[in-house]
Order: structure tokens, then C-alpha cells, then sequence
């Protein structure tokens, strides 16, 4: 029995000590995005860091004696680094909110529909059966495109664009928001007016975090349309291509002065690539968001289903917030 546990210890320690050192590595490094994009981009993995020293951890009690000790130190090193990076998202007040018999109810919904997309038909029409006021699209196609300006009943903002916006209500303004400077990338702004006045919906569609130079860039855009108007009655959704524990997503976040309505939502991936299928078995980043301004109260945040995209789709309830 000795030779066994030996043996089992000999052959299945290391890859496990390796695992939870490569865990405790990653989320130790990721707060250095505090000062450094470079190792920011570590902290957008944080739940991978996560459940990684969580097993590592559950693991480390097959073993006995220094093995164990080792497995223990480096998982807990794991867990207490990403545990540091995700818990201010946890813990955060994602604003005001509102029963869901609330009136003058808005809802949104918001996906990327993936350029590559061969369920075109099938995503448009659970999108639609949502009865959504305002559905902000992003990477539409140009078959995606000819689809939705047949649709009766609907108006749309910027009908030639990768971002898209669908609504119900016609837009008092609509355009793709052209800057002096860096080009801010996809992002498509609608102006609507209710009884209590005009709201602005921004959709938007950010480059990936290790194009550094591109994704702070367009932030800075999408701050600078933001403050195009009153930000109290501002929704903004899309595909920010920035999880919520990140360094970066933090600081734009305040930046905006909005109120990220949805809290640690998992939304990529939503399928099965080809050649990385793994990648399809389930969610670990959070990088589709949504916003509003504190006039606003938020009655739901919800993940959709898996459709014909590699991104879920987000549904997002408001109603006016109660006077202060």
C-alpha cells in the first residue's frame, strides 16, 4: 500500500502542483494591471484562476505529507489572488432598482451576432420574441442587414453599420458617431423621446484588450459620446471585450459616470469552435455589458440562450427610478 501512494504521489503530484502554481501565477501577476495594460489582460481570465486553484485545492487531499503542503500553498495562493480580483464586482451596487410591475418599462436586448453567424434566422427570431423595445446588434452581416430592413414595425438606426440599433420607437436622431481624433471604433448612437423626456442608447463593439493601443482608444471615445448628453437617462450596451475584474474595465467604468447593470454575467463563449472545442463547454468570460444612468432603475439583467452566435445574449429590463 506504501508503494502505491508512492507511486500515485510520484506521478500525479506534480501536474497538480504545476496547475496551481500556473494559477497562483496568473492571478498574482493580474494585479499588476493596476499599473501595466500588459498584465491587465491576465485579470480578464480572473474565474479561470479561480476554479483552477479551487481544484487544485480539492486535489491537494489525495496526497499526503510535503506534496499536500505544496498543492495546499500554491492553490490557496490561487484562490486569495483571483478571489482579490473578482470580489469588488461582487460586492459593488449595480443601482436603483424597480419591481418587475413597474411602469414605463424599457427592455433592451443586446448581442453580438457573430460575423460567422449560420443561424442568422433562428437568433433574429428569439430576439424578436422577446419583445424587445431596443435591441443593440453588433458584427451584423450584410445578409443580417437586408433581414432587418424588410422587419415591419421597427426602425432602424444606422442600417449599414456593424453596430446596429432595432427599436420600436423612432429614433429623434440616429448616427455612427464620428470623432476628431483616434477613430472610437464601432459604436452606433440613437436618440428617442419618451414622456419623461430624451434617453440616448449607445451600442458599441471594442477590439480585443491585447490590441491596447485600439480598446483604450475606443473607451475613450465612448466617454466622450456619453458626455454628449444628459448621462442620467444614457444606456449604453455592447460587446466590450472587457471583463469586469479587469483593472481597466474598473477605472472606465467611473470614468463614464454610469452604472454597469449587469454584475460577473459569463457570456463567451456560447459554442463550440471547430478547432477548440473545449472552448464551447462552458462561459469564464464576462465581456458583454450594459449600462444606465441613475435615472434609471434596473427591474432585470438576464443571460439569453446559446444560438447561432459565439456570444450570449444579455436582456436588460429598466424603468424610470423612483424620485429621489
Amino acid at each position: 500500500m506504501h508503494a502505491l501512494r508512492v507511486a500515485f504521489t510520484v506521478l500525479f503530484a506534480p501536474p497538480v502542483f504545476l496547475g496551481g502554481a500556473l494559477c497562483a501565477g496568473a492571478a498574482v501577476a493580474a494585479h499588476f494591471g493596476r499599473v501595466s495594460l500588459r498584465w491587465d489582460i491576465l485579470a480578464h481570465f480572473a474565474p479561470l484562476w479561480l476554479a483552477g486553484g479551487l481544484a487544485a485545492l480539492l486535489a491537494a487531499f489525495l496526497f499526503r505529507g510535503y506534496a499536500r503542503a505544496l498543492i495546499l500553498g500554491m492553490a490557496g495562493t490561487a484562490v486569495l489572488a483571483a478571489g482579490a480580483l473578482m470580489a469588488p464586482e461582487v460586492l459593488r451596487d449595480t443601482g436603483p432598482k424597480a419591481p418587475p410591475d413597474a411602469e414605463d418599462q424599457l427592455k433592451v436586448v443586446q448581442i453580438n451576432l457573430w460575423s460567422r453567424n449560420g443561424s442568422l434566422d433562428d437568433t433574429l427570431n428569439w430576439v424578436l420574441a422577446q419583445d424587445p423595445d431596443v435591441v443593440v446588434m453588433e458584427e451584423t452581416s450584410p445578409p443580417l442587414r437586408e433581414k432587418v430592413r424588410g422587419l415591419a414595425g421597427w426602425h432602424v438606426s444606422c442600417a449599414t453599420c456593424e453596430v446596429m440599433i432595432l427599436s420600436r420607437r423612432p429614433p429623434i436622431r440616429s448616427e455612427a458617431v464620428r470623432l476628431r481624433g483616434p477613430n472610437p471604433g464601432p459604436l452606433t448612437r440613437a436618440v428617442f423621446r419618451d414622456r419623461r423626456g430624451r434617453y440616448a442608447v449607445i451600442g458599441v463593439h471594442y477590439a480585443w484588450p491585447t490590441d491596447m493601443e485600439d480598446h483604450q482608444a475606443q473607451e475613450a471615445g465612448l466617454a466622450e459620446v456619453i458626455a454628449m448628453g444628459p448621462r442620467e437617462r444614457t444606456i449604453v450596451a455592447g460587446d466590450f471585450n472587457s471583463a469586469p475584474w479587469s483593472f481597466s474595465r474598473r477605472r472606465w467604468d467611473a470614468e463614464f459616470g454610469l452604472i454597469r447593470r449587469d454584475r460577473a454575467l459569463l457570456t463567451w463563449p456560447a459554442l463550440q469552435y471547430k478547432r477548440l472545442r473545449w472552448l464551447g463547454w462552458f462561459p469564464f468570460l464576462a465581456i458583454d455589458h450594459v449600462y444606465a444612468g441613475s435615472d434609471w432603475a434596473t427591474v432585470s439583467v438576464e443571460r439569453g440562450p446559446r444560438l447561432g452566435s459565439d456570444h450570449y445574449p444579455v436582456v436588460m429590463s429598466l424603468a424610470p427610478a423612483a424620485p429621489r
